[in-house]
């Protein structure tokens, strides 16, 4: 909970009573929810970010992108355009939003990307203009009712469950935790590595109370091996972290235990980066020059990173970025592919 949060109660008791009426008009019918014209999966969650929905976007990217012709669609959070959009060739993050661009920088032609903020008129358009379009993903719409997926994922942490949290302003719930019940799977995401079984149970059984009907899985993140931006880069131990996502606690953790750490540099997720930054980071790579350090940071800043690192302030600084991907035990990984050939691939 935030700090004086007694203060912000007031707001939070009426957002809750503002997000109520409004599911209650979805559940009564009086606002219309469209049955997407596309097999659609949604990806969300509850909470204002940091539950790790690129990756898990991804992942069933990677499960469904040889099967059927994919394609994702989100609202492009923090684009300075407005209207539908397709990413192509040449375009850029502040076109259609960090997560979207890393998607499409990773994927390319292998699947489509579109934003849209208004998502059945965007699902509409693909529909009309992408027939070969045969799934679309869902990112981040489990608050935008007005589309009615066929199933949908919503995800929470393993260190802030939505089930602990509290309503916007006072904590970081977008909507009352019953909105949990739409639910058709639950994710607890960024689990600790050899997560106990008693810690599922408690879990389970607290997540039961809002929903208890959808399987709950687990997943954790997994590393990858840091590739260079630069091809001809060095690579060294000593590491200079630099991030801008919701919540780096995990990643703090994992490149502290397996790299010599030096500095941090954290930055409010969807930061927009600007030249000060950078002559920061130059700065603190001179400051520890004596360990040749080199920066570490994630797909996501690598993005918005990679135009500078070419040219001018960050043109001799090694930049390396650290895959990140979900990870599943064997059996919620076999659940996990039992209900994308079941439910998304198979539905008629």
């Amino acid at each position: 909970m935030r700090p004086y949060a007694f203060l912000l109660y007031p707001f939070a008791v009426l957002y809750n009573l503002i997000t109520k009426i409004r599911n209650w008009f979805f559940e009564l019918g009086w606002l219309k929810k469209t049955n997407s014209p596309i097999k659609s999966i949604l990806v969300g969650n509850l909470s204002v970010g940091g539950t790790g929905k690129t990756p898990m976007v991804e992942y069933l990217i990677e499960k469904v992108k040889s099967r059927q012709k994919t394609a994702t669609l989100s609202r492009g959070y923090g684009r300075k355009t407005k209207g539908f959009h397709q990413a192509k060739s040449g375009v850029k993050p502040s076109e259609i939003g960090d997560e979207p661009f890393q998607i499409f920088e990773k994927y390319g032609e292998e699947i489509s990307v579109f934003v849209g903020e208004k998502r059945v008129e965007a699902l509409n358009e693909i529909a009309l203009n992408f027939p070969e379009c045969e799934l679309i993903i869902l990112d981040d719409a489990f608050q935008h009712r007005y589309v009615q997926a066929d199933s949908s994922i919503l995800l929470t942490t393993f260190d802030q469950p939505f089930f602990s949290d509290f309503l916007l302003p006072v904590g970081r719930l977008r909507e009352n935790r019953n909105g949990a019940k739409r639910a058709d799977l639950i994710v607890v995401t960024k689990c600790p590595q050899g997560i106990l079984d008693t810690e599922k149970k408690d879990l389970i059984k607290k997540i039961r109370k809002y929903n208890q009907l959808a399987p709950i899985l687990f997943s954790s993140l997994g590393y990858g091996k840091p590739y260079p931006i630069h091809l001809e880069s060095p690579f060294t131990r000593n590491v200079i972290l630099l991030s801008g996502i919701a919540n780096d606690k995990q990643l703090r953790e994992y490149v502290s235990e397996n790299f010599n750490l030096l500095e941090t540099l954290k930055y409010p997720d969807h930061h927009e980066y600007v030249a000060s930054d950078f002559k920061k980071i130059k700065q603190l790579v001179e400051k520890n020059s004596s360990q040749n350090p080199i920066i570490i940071t994630t797909e996501k800043d690598a993005v918005k990173v990679k135009s500078y690192s070419l040219s001018g302030i960050l043109e001799e600084i090694p930049i390396f970025v650290l895959p990140i991907q979900v990870v599943f035990s064997q059996e919620d990984e076999q659940y996990m592919e039992s209900f994308i050939e079941q439910v998304i691939l198979q539905k008629k």
